[in-house]
């Protein structure tokens, strides 16, 4: 997640190899046909530059509609085997913040969790001393009926909201810059720790865009590099060393946020950059941690003339269709659509049914008092046929089995458990 300007107003395992690891050359050719064929069905390249959209110049709050053209698996559930309530499956989709709330007895925590959400989110408001937040995620999960993730955004340098928890570090530039690519490991994996030790089990990070822009851009010195190889070797080690400690990364921001030096949290952006050309560069440290059995990957609130130039790609199914054909089997989350690139044009249950329909399987808000309309927007949106039901089983399913849970027993729908491969883990 991007980091909000300082005037933002707040918003209202198993271990299974993932079978894209060892693609043979025959579906290496396949990978590229089929991202040939969505090269020819998206606009063209244009010029490398991000042209600003203010959606706040009288657009209308758009409506809901159909994932007509999203492409997703279709299992066969089980002819014996019922569902849980439509209810319960959209209430798994959605991954909540708890703003201010520092102990599982605030009626905000009990309220979405007696919702039964796929996750919580944790931030700056929710730390006061790290035996504190241990306190709060145990308790939360106590009061759960179903496996719970709880994530915050740590990815050491000016976004870090556990600083309280794990202790300042360096911006992920500098630790490219001064360090190796074990060494970042070996950090990731104290934090990692550190989280853990806390009950945290799901980190928004690491970032895998590329940018070598000023420092304090709205990426900045949170990258990495600039250089696809450099940043996917530092990413995946930051990411490995994470899961060392058990704690799950999440890959961020696809398809890349480096070309934009426009904040989302405020207002959307157009990258005008073509699909050979995100291929052969953003889109390549993507391709490593998929092939690496990357869990969890977000869609930022860019929109890409290649992809859908009237949608961000949080809520654009052009964008997770590409996402899929580059072998991802993990869980798709959307950054927070609390964002102005987001909330400007849809409201919280609106953008909750884009982006499911879009192919998320999980939606991220900061905001937990959104929860129950959004929750409710998704079982109307399904009830009036503008959501296929099947599609809703499977976000959730995925959403259940990252945190633990049997998917089958949610939604009748088995699904694939990514899990970060790699060198043997540091000591």
């Amino acid at each position: 997640m991007t980091p909000p300007p300082p005037v933002a107003p707040p918003e209202g395992a198993d271990d299974v190899a993932p079978r894209h690891a060892r693609r043979s050359p025959r579906a290496a050719r396949a990978r590229a046909v089929a991202l040939a064929g969505l090269a020819v069905v998206c606009l063209g390249a244009g010029a490398l530059t991000s042209v600003a959209l203010d959606g706040a110049q009288g657009e209308p709050v758009a409506r809901p509609t159909t994932a007509a053209g999203v492409r997703t698996p279709a299992p066969t559930p089980t002819p014996t085997c019922v569902p849980a309530p439509l209810e319960q499956r959209a209430a798994a989709t959605l991954v909540v913040g708890l703003p201010d709330v520092r102990t599982a007895t605030a009626p905000l925590a009990r309220d979405v969790v007696a919702l039964g959400v796929g996750g919580v989110f944790l931030s700056e408001s929710n730390v006061v001393t790290a035996q504190q937040v241990a306190a709060l995620s145990a308790g939360l999960r106590a009061l759960a009926a179903r496996p719970l993730l709880v994530s915050t955004d740590e990815e050491s340098g000016r976004v870090a909201l556990m600083r309280g928890v794990v202790g300042a570090g360096p911006s992920p530039r500098r630790m490219a810059q001064r360090g190796t690519p074990e060494a970042v490991r070996q950090r990731a994996a104290a934090t990692g720790k550190a989280l853990a030790s806390v009950g945290v089990d799901l980190d928004l990070a690491p970032v895998l865009d590329l940018d070598d822009g000023p420092a304090g851009g709205v990426i900045g010195d949170r990258s990495f590099s600039a250089d696809p190889a450099t940043a996917a070797d530092y990413g995946l080690a930051y990411a490995r060393g994470l899961t060392d400690a058990g704690v799950r990364p999440t890959m961020k921001h696809f398809p890349g946020h480096g070309r934009s030096t426009v904040d989302s949290h405020a207002r959307s952006a157009l990258v005008t950059a073509g699909l050979d050309e995100l291929a052969a560069t953003d889109l390549l440290p993507f391709q490593r941690a998929i092939d690496a059995g990357a869990p969890v990957i977000m869609l930022n609130h860019l929109q890409y003339a290649a992809l859908d130039p009237d949608r961000p790609a949080s809520l654009s199914p052009r964008a997770y269709e590409l996402l899929r054909d580059m072998g991802f089997e993990g869980v798709a989350m959307t950054d927070s659509v609390g964002m102005g690139a987001v909330n400007l044009r849809w409201d919280f249950p609106a953008a909750a049914v884009e982006a499911v329909a879009a192919g998320a399987d999980a939606v991220l808000t900061t905001d937990g008092r959104q929860a129950v309309r959004m929750r409710d927007a998704l079982v109307e949106a399904v009830r009036t046929g503008r959501l296929p039901e099947q599609r809703l089983s499977e976000a959730a399913a995925r959403v259940t089995a990252l945190a633990g849970g049997d998917p089958v027993a949610v939604s009748c729908v088995d699904v694939a458990r990514p899990t970060l491969a790699g060198p043997t883990a540091v000591p």
